[in-house]
């Protein structure tokens, strides 16, 4: 005679309940062994027992065959992308409160604060620092006062130019007003020039 059929339903009794639980589990890891090794196929099993005692089967690697799975059938992906954003930036704001905490007990340092914790060697080091640091600013400073000198010059050599153009016109004016047309003296006492008179005779004067 042929085995009876079993009856699919929750077995009442503990004991044979935890016997059922450990063969059928043995008997479905060799199967998930053998499918694995006769068809190259990639498997997974993760069985929980009643009590919450975990038991699993992997031919490869859980995690890299559960994060496929996860790809493939895209279970809970976008959940898995806010809960690796969320870890993300709070790794980053923890590491940017550490370096602001790093800065501002450099100022300090460079400030002349709190430097009993610091060694010989640091010390040192911070000096080389600051002396570089001066040099750079001294460096700075000597090429804005290059600058404005250059500047300075420039202005004064423009203010020259304009001064010397105008006492230019205004001697070539002076000259025109001071020296009239030169005339022959023995023509100054004809009727034509007898007005020029008085201004030859100044002009001499001024001439000698």
């Amino acid at each position: 005679m042929g085995r009876g059929k079993v009856q699919l339903k929750r077995i009442e009794n503990p004991t044979s309940r935890q016997v059922t639980f450990s063969k059928r589990r043995n008997g479905l890891l060799k199967k998930s062994l053998e499918l694995s090794i006769l068809c190259d196929a990639e498997v997974a099993l993760l069985v929980f027992s009643a009590s919450g005692k975990a038991y699993q089967f992997a031919s490869h690697e859980m995690d890299r065959t559960i994060a496929k799975y996860r790809s493939e059938v895209g279970f809970l992906q976008t959940s898995d992308r806010r809960s690796r954003s969320m870890e993300f930036w709070r790794t980053e704001i923890e590491e940017l409160k550490r370096s602001i905490d790093t800065l501002e007990t450099r100022l300090k340092h460079l400030a002349g604060e709190d430097l009993s914790v610091l060694g010989m060697k640091e010390l040192k080091q911070m000096e080389r620092q600051i002396k570089t640091g001066v040099e750079r600013i001294r460096s700075q400073k000597r090429r804005i006062m290059s600058e404005h000198i250059k500047s300075l010059k420039t202005q004064v050599k423009l203010h020259e130019l304009h001064h010397a153009n105008g006492s230019s016109t205004i001697s070539g004016e002076i000259a025109h007003n001071a020296y009239p047309k030169v005339i022959d003296p023995l023509d100054l006492f004809s009727d034509d020039h007898s007005g020029n008179v008085l201004i030859w005779i100044k002009t001499k004067r001024l001439l000698t």
